[in-house]
């Protein structure tokens, strides 16, 4: 080395500085990539995603190679700017270099570079592959020693390095992902994405029609009041009960019903219309309450149906629902009422407060008020207030709760029909937007 210039060393010694620098930064950009983005632009064919994710594959290879170059150019750079600042100070060089080379490999080759590659990985990671590829290959015996050495005293500690480390997502850290990426999708999808993955904690029981709701045909009914019915009605499916839902025969479908409106005669007699009402009638579906919304969709789905009978532990009939009632929970309401075009239990009022059915589930005033009841207990808005007054109101009261006010209205076989609802902080402004 004594016969290489000073100007030479320096030359040298601010190269080693350089690729100190890009073995730092390598390496922080590497790891701090983002694999999901990574891998998706990797199934798009990207080149440079799959050098990358192939590196990714054993990090403790490339880590390897990354920290043995890293440290052989540190070494090496130490030893030339030592030799340098010998011959430019004398015996006090060694201080001098290094005290000096420590603020510069600190500041340039390690701080810096790594700060940079943290903040934008992609710029680091795709040119720094396309060097380390390469040579990983003919470095590998080396880092193939270094690592054998390094993974038996990692297996000593029970971990086992060969394993792949590609993390998969749990549902709650894809939510969050979501919700931290909201901006770069499309607010209706990115509500719908959040939607799907909150089905699981969603039972059946929070969104059915409730049984006292339920529309259907009663075969204690006179023939014409069932004509005007099925005349009328806006379901395709309708449950055939006599006289109370538990008693039920079945499940009419609109098309079929057509059969029945098609024969003027078949209505003469009352008893042979209503056994061809019933020869008509397809078997009922029968679902728990507790079922979640995920699991009943793809059981809707494997038994190639649109509605079920809930029914509770007992068997006996709940309250219905459909597969429209769960795709509604994902894409929203099915409705262009612009009336009802909020929810079909909420009605504001002229002076901004709102009536409320009790019959609301607390999940549907939640989403169309932006409220905040829990939804661990009552699933009604009636059953709620009871909860919370701890007792069935037998006259009109009011009820607080934070910032809103709530005024029984009406109560009627021991339930609350309507409730009148409005927040202080805005009484002019109206709860259902």
């Amino acid at each position: 080395m004594s016969e290489i210039s000073n100007e030479a060393l320096g030359f040298i010694l601010f190269g080693l500085i350089l690729l100190s620098a890009f073995f730092s930064s390598s390496e922080t950009g590497l790891m701090a990539i983002n694999r999901v983005r990574l891998q998706h632009q990797a199934e798009e064919g990207a080149k440079p995603a799959r050098r990358i994710l192939a590196l990714l594959e054993r990090p403790d290879r490339l880590i390897g190679l990354i920290l043995i170059g890293n440290n052989f150019v540190n070494i090496l750079a130490s030893a030339i700017a030592t030799v340098l600042a010998v011959r430019i100070f004398g015996d006090a060089g060694v201080a001098i270099a290094t005290g000096a080379l420590t603020l510069v490999i600190l500041i340039f080759a390690e701080v810096t570079p790594k700060t940079f590659a943290a903040l934008h990985p992609e710029k680091i990671a795709s040119p720094a592959s396309l060097i380390l590829t390469p040579l990983l290959k003919i470095a590998y015996p080396l880092v193939w020693t270094t690592n054998l050495l390094s993974n038996s005293l990692l297996r000593l500690l029970g971990i086992n390095p060969e394993t792949s480390t590609r993390d998969r997502l749990t549902k709650e850290e894809l939510r969050t992902l979501m919700m931290q990426s909201g901006h770069r999708i499309p607010a209706r999808r990115h509500g719908m994405l959040l939607s799907i993955l909150d089905l699981e904690r969603v039972q059946v029981d929070e969104i059915m029609v409730p049984r006292g709701e339920i529309v259907g045909l009663d075969l204690h009914d006179e023939v014409d009041e069932l004509i005007d019915q099925l005349r009328s009605s806006q379901h395709t499916r309708l449950p055939v009960f006599l006289e109370d839902i538990e008693q039920l025969h079945g499940v009419l479908h609109a098309r079929t019903a057509l059969k029945l409106l098609d024969d003027p005669h078949l209505s003469e007699d009352e008893d042979v219309f209503k056994d061809r009402l019933k020869d008509l009638c397809e078997e009922a579906y029968f679902v728990p309450l507790s079922a979640p919304l995920h699991t009943q969709l793809y059981n809707f789905q494997k038994e190639k149906e649109r509605m079920a009978m809930v029914v509770d532990e007992y068997g006996e009939i709940q309250g219905l629902v459909t597969i429209d009632d769960i795709l509604e929970e994902i894409v929203g309401e099915f409705t262009t009422d612009h009336i009802q075009e909020t929810s079909p239990d909420v009605h504001p009022q002229p002076d901004g407060t709102v009536i409320i059915d009790g019959s609301a589930t607390v999940r549907d005033l939640n989403r169309a008020l932006k409220w905040d009841l829990p939804t661990d207990g009552p699933r009604t808005l009636s059953g709620w207030v009871i909860e919370m007054l701890e007792l069935i109101p037998e006259n009109t009261l009011g009820l607080a709760y934070g910032a809103y006010r709530l005024e029984v209205l009406a109560i009627q076989d021991n339930r609350i029909r309507s409730i009148k609802a409005w927040r202080l902080d805005d009484p002019e402004t109206p709860m259902a937007d």
